[in-house]
């Protein structure tokens, strides 16, 4: 949730039970970051949460990441989820400083990968989680069903999950919880412009779509007008980050469509998941739904009996 998982969202998810983690590149210079850990903290009551530092491909754009680290450790940060590249440099600045990481992988070859350097957790995405979900064609379901065999470390399961029914899925699988970013860009909360919280409503499942797996670098976004540019331009050949202009900069998505509400202006980060929001409620609202209806799901569940043919009964 770039530039907007800050500290009213994440510590109005918190408050209401479940984890949420601020995401570092969404502030401009590490004392804005400092001033929302302290403020989330403040807000939570101590309650712990998280930060997320997704890193980048592109030279020169992880600059930051140790400041990020050493000002969470120093604020009392303890939870870390990373995305993107290799996690191999965050693992031994983070347990040194006591903390624990989790890295958002999109395949099992790559969570066996940063299993061996060390994280303490997997999250691992399918094919329809919102932002970049990897060229790993798979759904959540079926990634998880092939990591639950291989991964030994915890392990929760991303992409397309908005409801309840999919939480009580993921357990029954196996998989220790699950990661969620779409479903709450309609949360009171978030600080971006009414007028894309009503988009998100009225979407159905069809809603998100990808981008620039031309260039290796898909991306699931709201599918809108410049969703579409992008489209076409890659269409015509566009092969590199700058043949797309200012059109996939995070800067114009900040400005026109979180700022301006110009739902149509930027390309915004969004999985089928936010496709099962129809109201714009509170964060522990949201919450609250959820569980009630993956504990609906689990009991049905329960109720059902579940046996095997005799002649397929070890003796």
């Amino acid at each position: 949730m770039h530039h907007l998982g800050q500290s009213d969202i994440v510590a109005a998810v918190v408050n209401a039970g479940a984890m949420g983690f601020i995401t570092a590149r969404s502030f401009d210079t590490l004392d804005d970051f400092r001033a929302d850990l302290r403020r989330c903290r403040m807000l939570t009551g101590g309650r712990a949460f998280g930060v997320n530092l997704t890193l980048s491909r592109r030279a020169g754009a992880n600059a930051q990441v140790p400041g990020w680290i050493e000002v969470a450790l120093a604020e009392g940060v303890r939870h870390f989820e990373s995305a993107g590249d290799s996690p191999e440099a965050l693992v031994e600045p983070i347990h040194r400083g006591g903390g624990l990481l989790m890295h958002k992988c999109p395949s099992v070859r790559h969570a066996q990968s940063a299993a061996r350097l060390g994280v303490d957790a997997v999250a691992l995405v399918g094919c329809e989680e919102g932002g970049h979900p990897g060229a790993n064609p798979l759904s959540a379901f079926v990634n998880g069903a092939f990591a639950l065999e291989q991964i030994r470390l915890p392990l929760v399961l991303g992409g397309g999950i908005g409801s309840g029914r999919q939480i009580a899925a993921a357990l029954a699988l196996g998989a220790d919880g699950v990661v969620m970013g779409s479903r709450f860009l309609v949360a009171r909360e978030v600080r971006s412009h009414e007028a894309l919280k009503r988009r998100i409503v009225e979407v159905g499942p069809e809603g998100s779509t990808a981008i620039l797996g031309s260039i290796g670098d898909t991306w699931r976004v709201l599918h809108n007008d410049a969703a579409r540019e992008v489209q076409r331009l890659e269409s015509q050949g566009a092969r590199s980050h700058a043949e797309f202009g200012d059109l996939i900069l995070s800067s114009r998505t900040r400005q026109r469509v979180y700022a301006d509400g110009d739902v149509d202006g930027g390309i915004v980060s969004f999985g089928p998941g936010g496709a099962f929001a129809d109201e714009i409620v509170p964060a522990a609202q949201i919450v609250a739904r959820l569980m009630h209806d993956a504990a609906r799901a689990a009991e049905a569940f329960a109720r059902q009996q579940i046996t095997a043919p005799e002649s397929e009964v070890a003796p």
